[in-house]
């Protein structure tokens, strides 16, 4: 079979504009499929073609089989590539493309099969000799036989959705009595998510590394491992921080490891990209015998990228080769290490507010480092929608060794900037300035154990050297070689710069922190620069006039009580400002000196954090509840959240109903405090 001349991809974001690239290289038209909320997507954009499939929510998009297959169809595409999540793991999906005569871009129907199921999969992988954690995976779902299984493995143990994936119906049980709660919670979840209740009791490793091997096959009977990734940092049970090769991992265990990997390949006849999850005990370091199978991704993975940069191999051609009926284009042997790998995933989310998802459009957005390799599909200008998952990019760096990789981290995080909504960026840097992470003693218990370190109690609060950065862009705008502000008057002699005439003169700002706090500054502003106290200390600054070597125009340099500083500014709608600096980020609004700071919505009425859908009700009018207690679970961008009692006291009014679609900042309940 000659290579394809056009393929359809059939999925959004960051992963349809990097098969588009790869295609583009090749030579191979492409044609995007989009949903209402994405017809100006970037994905859109680049591709050669693009057909409208649905609206904007994925089940009426992205999921419709039929729709993508006649999309193929119109377009005259040889192969759909399905990215990864969506239908990549859908058998039936490979199926029907094999029927249409459309080349599925991916594993055969019956490789997806073999593995989609946890049970099904672990005992294929027992019988082809690969290690698996020990468990109960059988199709007796009563819950008390279920909670005798667990009690006889013993505590902590795992529950896990056999259909699940990406952290989704998976509990972590600790203890018998809790065993009860954590089944119901998982099933319904897995019921909800998979359209599948069943579930698998495993030992739980009580320090985890969660090691992945990268595998490849072809048509023609051969298999390679290109390494593995450790991606072991996660919360709640979603990655967070993935690297390549696992810091610290002997040669000897990564060749049984990838030996092993490939063994599960090929005991299923799997062709295209795969990746073998692996469960390892390093409580006592890593060794030989102390990794288990966990699971098979029938997929591209989203951490792809590190094992491309580790191995100078590009994947997805991998792919593209592999499906159109090529040979492996390279041999075990000939593939090696090449340095160290990071990849972060930037998402829209607030880490001081429990990692609440963020919606809203970009102000502005990029990364102003040569090092850092940034997979995304959004840009200046577009929208994170509650439709899809809030992940806005990839930033991936690579390093002679693991400490050059995580410098060049640490400097990529500090060098980007996300204008518009709140990210996890902070925390990320915090994660690469962790002593144990620069150590390499990792394990998935690594962010809760530490995450009082990683998200301090004054996460993404300003200091001094924050409110210098953003008064030199409020204040001192014809003279910051920072994008102008629109707070800034444009008229010559109303200018807001800090040159005068007659001396000094003083400004009083108020800026308010992200927690709504006023942050009141007299400022003094003369012809060198400015000067200002800030929690009891003395600050002046003044811009330098050094050259900058920045691609965007809101680097601000500043000569701060004699240090060189400098950080990123942008300013965004309303009057907010946002600063990177060291690391951190933090974000200002401006409001007018000496108003009153806003009234707070009170612990009796809770409102909605963001748009969602009402899960559950676990209260009734009239009902007496205490403070910490669940009212209510609702569903906001694919997670479950809790909401719980904010007082003592008696529920008053509760106007939401199971199945409801509420919007941000809609009344959920109210409750009559309990008097003192």
């Amino acid at each position: 079979m000659t290579m394809f001349t056009r393929i359809l991809i059939a999925n959004r974001g960051e992963i349809a504009v990097r098969v588009i690239k790869t295609a583009r290289r090749m030579g191979i038209e492409t044609v995007a499929v989009y949903s209402a909320a994405d017809a100006g997507a970037m994905h859109v954009r680049m591709a050669d073609q693009a057909v409208y499939i649905g609206e904007a929510a994925a089940a009426k998009s992205y999921l419709v089989i039929d729709a993508i297959i006649k999309a193929a169809k119109d377009t005259g595409a040889q192969a759909i590539h399905p990215g990864y999540g969506f239908l990549s793991e859908n058998a039936g999906f490979a199926e029907r493309c094999a029927a249409e005569g459309i080349v599925f871009i991916g594993p055969s129907a019956a490789a997806i099969n073999a593995m989609g199921l946890k049970d099904r999969a672990k005992e294929i992988m027992g019988k082809a000799g690969v290690p698996i954690v020990p468990g109960y995976m059988g199709d007796n779902q009563d819950p008390a036989f279920l909670q005798k299984q667990a009690d006889e493995i013993g505590y902590p143990v795992l529950i896990k959705a056999v259909a699940g994936g990406g952290g989704k119906g998976m509990r972590l049980v600790e203890r018998s009595e809790d065993f009860t709660e954590n089944l119901a919670s998982c099933q319904r979840e897995a019921a909800s998510s998979f359209g599948n209740a069943h579930v698998l009791i495993e030992k739980y490793i009580s320090k985890p590394r969660h090691i992945e091997v990268q595998v490849f096959g072809d048509t023609h009977g051969q298999a390679v491992y290109l390494f593995e990734r450790d991606c072991s940092l996660q919360r709640r049970h979603q990655k967070v921080v993935e690297e390549a090769p696992a810091p610290d991992m002997p040669d000897s265990m990564r060749r049984k490891m990838g030996e092993a990997a490939v063994k599960a390949a090929k005991a299923i006849h799997y062709a295209g990209a795969g990746t073998i999850e692996f469960i390892v005990d390093s409580s006592q370091g890593l060794r030989d015998d102390g990794f288990y199978f966990m699971e098979m991704n029938t997929r591209l993975q989203v951490e792809h990228p590190v094992t491309e940069a580790i191995t100078g191999q590009d994947l997805v051609e991998w792919q593209l080769r592999v499906a159109a009926g090529e040979a492996l284009p390279i041999a075990q042997d000939d593939l090696s290490i090449n340095g160290h790998a990071f990849e972060v995933r930037l998402y829209a989310e607030d880490p001081a507010h429990n990692f609440l998802p963020q919606i809203g459009s970009l102000s502005e957005f990029f990364c102003d480092d040569p090092f850092v390799r940034l997979d995304t599909g959004v840009e200046a200008g577009d929208a994170i929608s509650i439709h899809y998952d809030p992940m806005i990019a990839k930033l991936i760096v690579h390093g002679h060794d693991r400490a050059e990789a995580i410098a060049r981290m640490r400097a990529a995080l500090n060098r980007t900037m996300v204008a518009g909504l709140v990210t996890n960026q902070e925390f990320l840097a915090h994660i690469f300035a962790h002593p144990d992470f620069i150590a390499g003693d990792v394990d998935t218990g690594f962010i809760p154990r530490h995450l009082a370190a990683l998200v301090p109690h004054d996460y993404a609060l300003p200091r001094a050297v924050d409110c210098a950065l953003a008064l030199a862009v409020l204040l001192m705008p014809k003279q910051s070689n920072a994008a102008a502000s629109p707070l800034a008057p444009q008229d010559p002699w109303s200018g807001g710069d800090y040159w005068r005439m007659s001396g000094a003169v003083n400004r009083f700002v108020t800026l308010k922190d992200r927690d709504g706090a006023a942050v009141e500054l007299a400022v003094t502003l003369t012809g060198h620069g400015m000067a200002f106290d800030y929690d009891g200390e003395g600050v002046t600054a003044a811009l330098d006039g050094s050259p900058c070597h920045a691609a965007h125009g809101s680097l601000v340099r500043l000569r701060m009580n004699g240090a060189l500083v400098e950080g990123f500014v942008a300013c965004e709608q309303g009057g907010r400002i946002v600063v990177v600096h060291g690391g951190r980020v933090v974000r200002f609004a401006m409001v007018d000196y000496g108003s009153a700071a806003d009234d707070g919505a009170g612990a009796g009425r809770i409102v909605s954090p963001m748009p969602g859908r009402i899960v559950s009700l676990l209260v009734k009018q009239r009902e007496k509840v205490a403070k910490g207690q669940p009212l209510l679970v609702m569903e906001a961008m694919k997670m479950e959240v809790t909401i719980r009692a904010g007082c003592d006291g008696i529920i008053d009014n509760l106007p939401v109903a199971a199945g409801d679609q509420v919007e941000d900042g809609a009344l959920l309940v109210s409750i009559e405090q309990a008097e003192a």
